[in-house]
């Protein structure tokens, strides 16, 4: 056994989601959303290598000399697999893990709101964008929504992963998942060959660049369903971000494009619950219809928060309203919401009051 396995344990045993390890401080766990250092002495640049060396092969360990960095999964079979990114940092190797649940959860399983988003799933065609900061379980949501097309459809789903993290087994439809570095040179080379390979749903782990977000858009267009990810907080920045990607003369086409192609938004966030039992997932959800495509040809993205405000009875609803109704349910504090929310104005008295 690796000695790092002892450390992936542990995590697991005190319900962490990630491991960091660094030369020149004490290994820490992120527990319910809060880094905590292990009572140990701070890690020699010597023995951080040995540690983190010893679940490398020879590929990786020349990949990641000569980039100083590295991606990829691994697993400690009875505990989990594991999401890891080595880098170089001042003190010399650093690494950070993140833990990716063995049980791929329903959505109802994750509190999010079911019913929009299987109808989101239901679609033959079209984007989808999860969208969030770091650490917010975009990749748990989009595992659990791409798991709910695999108990109810007979589709083919290729996923294209940087590195693959949810391992889904074949239900009722065929799920081919390639890693980026060891099944594919590139986000863009899968997704142009995913083209060729017959697929109805595509899952881009994560749009990074332009040519990756315009071969996502194309794909949406010619009558895939195509699942993304995105850094953004909201659907408004969702939408400017992915236009603002592309140069000034190409964003008029995009804009076009993307009124057509964009079918649904789902923004998350994790905040603490107030019990200390973990985190509760907040989400803004945004669902296409003809006045969101006029919306977006138009530019009028400031119109987008009054479209979702409109939209309730469809499944609609904005960051803060999720944000409220956690807090009314007593699950989370006033001054957690108050921090998360984008309208600060509104929790002010909440705060006070709490």
């Amino acid at each position: 056994m690796a000695k790092i396995d002892q450390f992936f344990r542990a995590l697991k045993d005190k319900g962490g989601s990630d491991l960091h390890l660094q030369a020149g401080q004490p290994p820490k766990f992120r527990i319910h959303g809060r880094l905590e250092p292990l009572n140990m002495p701070p890690l020699s640049q010597k023995d951080a290598v040995k540690i983190l060396y010893e679940i490398l092969n020879e590929k990786r360990k020349k990949h990641f000399e000569e980039n100083w960095d590295l991606d990829f999964a691994y697993e400690v079979p009875g505990v989990a697999r594991f999401r890891c990114n080595y880098l170089m940092q001042q003190r010399g190797i650093g690494a950070v893990f993140r833990i990716i649940p063995t049980k791929i959860m329903t959505l109802e399983d994750l509190q999010v709101p079911a019913e929009p988003l299987k109808r989101l799933c239901d679609l033959r065609a079209g984007l989808i964008l999860v969208t969030g900061p770091t650490g917010s379980g975009k990749s748990t949501t989009l595992a659990a929504m791409i798991d709910y097309i695999n108990e109810t459809q007979q589709r083919h789903i290729i996923t294209i992963e940087d590195p693959i993290e949810f391992v889904h087994p074949n239900k009722n439809c065929v799920l081919t998942q390639r890693e980026v570095g060891a099944d594919t040179d590139s986000f863009t080379a899968a997704l142009r060959g995913a083209a060729r390979e017959d697929p109805d749903v595509i899952l881009v782990g994560e749009m990074r660049d332009l040519e990756t977000i315009g071969l996502a858009i194309t794909s949406a267009e010619t009558g895939n369903l195509v699942f993304g990810t995105l850094h953004t907080n909201s659907a408004a920045k969702t939408i400017d971000r992915v236009i603002d990607v592309f140069p000034e003369d190409q964003q008029a086409q995009i804009r076009t494009m993307l009124s057509v192609s964009l079918q649904g938004v789902v923004a998350q966030l994790l905040m603490r619950r107030t019990d200390g039992q973990g985190r509760v997932a907040v989400n803004e959800i945004l669902i296409s219809s003809p006045a969101l495509g006029a919306i977006i040809r138009e530019g009028a993205i400031h119109k987008v928060s009054t479209y979702i405000e409109t939209g309730r009875g469809e499944g609609m609803q904005l960051m803060d309203d999720s944000i409220l109704q956690k807090l009314k349910a007593g699950l989370v504090s006033p001054n957690e919401a108050f921090m998360k929310a984008a309208d600060k104005h509104k929790f002010e008295h909440l705060l006070r009051r709490g």
